[in-house]
């Protein structure tokens, strides 16, 4: 194998990690804004972006069927659809359990798990057990090739530009928007902020929607590249939190740094081992990484 070869791989592997990274940090952005900045341990985070990917499916299906002349266009529709119905899910759940379990974290966990095993039992029933996978438009197909024996997927290219919008989206609104003033005031002192009339109660719910939200887009984004089952947000639960912890769980920077290094990192192990061996050592680093910064790499510095 020549030099240049290995170095096609080697960036190949790198893209690979790049999609990996693109999902981890949709969950991780949803996941740090419902547990980094509302201190909620939401276990059934992972169905919100099964709900997305579902979404997407069913989506697919509809237009198939009434609309196949609109298969080119329906999937960036789809992908706000996916961000509606997580959205609207998110803010039930919030106004019928979470505002009861506020400063619960153990109560939050138990209660979001049991949503968690419930959300599946109705995909098995209503959707069924079986994974399914949208049908891609056309314009998403196929790969770029910049240089002789580089192949760039399509799709991972766009699941990488819709993350960096999303991600832009959410650190803009956190830091320009009315709503993120008043997320930030909220977290800094909840006391203060009801004193100078912002209704706390209202922020909490619209801020674990659009938490939920996004984990309904990594869904749509997740459905380029795999296939979707009762079971595939339990896949990536684990490794959101281990985003958010690592990156440090108030800190949205952390959470991008904290996603692009865990998914390179297993991205390219994987090229010299198993899948398994892959992740064992990247959950040794952080873990080890953790121990001398038990804070994360970002730590937050807001008063409480």
């Amino acid at each position: 194998m020549t030099i240049s070869e290995m170095l096609n791989i080697g960036l190949m592997q790198g893209f690979a990690g790049l999609s990996l990274f693109a999902v981890l940090l949709l969950m991780g952005l949803g996941l740090a804004i419902i547990f980094g900045q509302m201190g909620v341990i939401n276990m059934a985070h992972g169905e919100f972006m099964a709900i997305g990917a579902y979404t997407v499916y069913m989506a697919n299906v509809l237009t198939e069927h009434w609309l196949p002349g609109a298969m080119s266009v329906y999937f960036p529709i789809a992908i706000l659809l996916a961000f509606c119905m997580a959205f609207v899910f998110g803010w039930v759940m919030e106004w019928a359990l979470i505002r009861h379990l506020y400063s619960r974290p153990l109560d939050t966990l138990l209660a979001t798990w049991g949503v968690s095993l419930a959300l599946q039992q109705c995909f098995r029933t209503f959707i069924g057990p079986k994974e399914v996978s949208p049908n891609l438009p056309e314009w998403l197909m196929g790969s770029w090739a910049p240089l002789e024996g580089l192949d760039i997927p399509i799709n991972g290219m766009f699941v990488l530009a819709l993350t960096l919008i999303v991600t832009a989206g959410v650190l803009l609104a956190l830091n320009k928007s009315r709503w993120g003033l008043r997320v930030r005031a909220t977290v800094a002192n909840r006391t203060m902020a009801n004193a100078t009339g912002i209704d706390t109660k209202k922020t909490d719910r619209l801020t674990f929607a659009i938490g939920c939200g996004i984990a309904g887009v990594a869904g749509a984004a997740f459905t380029t590249i795999g296939s979707t089952g009762p079971t595939s947000g339990q896949l990536y639960i684990v490794d959101a939190f281990l985003v958010v912890t690592f990156g440090g769980a108030a800190s949205l920077l952390g959470t991008v740094v904290s996603a692009f290094g865990i998914a390179q990192t297993q991205s390219i192990t994987e090229f010299f081992m198993s899948g398994s061996m892959a992740k064992v050592l990247t959950l040794s680093l952080i873990v080890l990484i953790l121990m001398m910064r038990p804070q994360g790499l970002f730590a937050s510095k807001v008063r409480r």
